[in-house]
Order: structure tokens, then sequence, then C-alpha cells
């Protein structure tokens, strides 16, 4: 098991309880240390999860919101209607991943809930001197988008693949 493997299997187990889990009960379900686990907890926290340390364990303190990611390309120029489209349907973008063949997966926290916060990540862009993450791979990036339920994930990709956004992910990117 890899370590992105095992972090994505520490979620799923701190989500899918209702009491926390220790540091080494989560070891003996992944066969680490303790130790390790509280490295992983610092990474998955880093990724945006809001994972709380108690007494008797860890839980995870985000509501029940359901994730997706979607695979997109577009032009620099079409960044802010992409944007807009995620957010006006109810998403909240977490982070944009590139997959690059030499350098692996890419990601950056994004941590987009509003116009408001669209405007302000497009003003910093403006005002760098470098471009989005996305031209490194020709336009080719990945969102991870969380949503209150299932049917507005739904409608957001519904959305982005009319505006002709959306492309297919390929099984070697699936992980």
């Amino acid at each position: 098991m890899t370590g992105e493997q095992r972090r994505n299997k520490i979620l799923k187990l701190i989500k899918e309880t209702k009491k926390p889990l220790s540091g080494t009960k989560l070891g003996e379900k992944t066969g680490v240390s303790r130790q390790i686990i509280v490295q992983d907890i610092a990474l998955i926290r880093a990724e945006g999860h809001n994972i709380l340390s108690t007494a008797r364990g860890y839980i995870l303190d985000e509501p029940n919101k359901v994730k997706r990611i979607f695979k997109l390309k577009h032009t620099d120029e079409q960044i802010e209607e992409e944007l807009n489209t995620i957010v006006d349907l109810g998403g909240y973008i977490l982070d944009v991943t590139v997959n690059h063949k030499v350098y692996g997966n890419i990601t950056a926290p994004l941590k987009i809930k509003n116009r408001r916060d669209i405007q302000l990540f497009l003003t910093n862009l403006k005002k760098g001197v470098s471009s989005p993450l996305k031209n490194i791979t020709s336009g080719y990036h990945f969102h991870s988008i969380y949503a209150d339920s299932e049917m507005i994930l739904d409608e957001i990709e519904y959305s982005l693949r009319e505006k002709g956004f959306l492309t297919e992910i390929f099984e070697y990117e699936r992980n």
C-alpha cells in the first residue's frame, strides 16, 4: 500500500466511524506505526480535511459532504468561467492537480468557495509572474470538488461538460 493509498484509507476509516479512532488503532488497520499515522494525519489536514485530535483519538469535523475529482481543460481566459460555474452551483474547489509525465502529480490548494475567492485568486494570478499550473500540461488539470450532495456534483459535471471544459479521466490517472 502506498502512502497515498494509506492516507485515503485513514480518511475513509475516520469518516465512517462515529467515535474517535486512536492512532494505534489506525496503525493496526493500516499496518504502520502510530508515529506514521501522526505524520499521515498532518498530510491529510494539509489537503484541507479538518481532523481533530481528541484524548480518545481522531475525528473528522466536516459536514457530510461528497467529493468528486473532475478532469478539465480550458484556456487562461476561461478560468473565471470554469470556477464560477462550480461555485455558483454549490461546489467548493479544494485544489488543482496536474499529472506531469516526468514530475508526477503536482497539487496546489485553492480552497475556493465563492466569487469573492475567485476574484482574489484571479487578482493574485495577474499580479504574479507565474502562470496557472494547468499550463505545464497543455491546459489539462484536475479539481477536487466538494458539495453537499451527489446531485449538486452531477449538476456541476453536466454544466462543465456543456461548456466544453470536462475531459475524460483515463484509467492510469485514477490513483
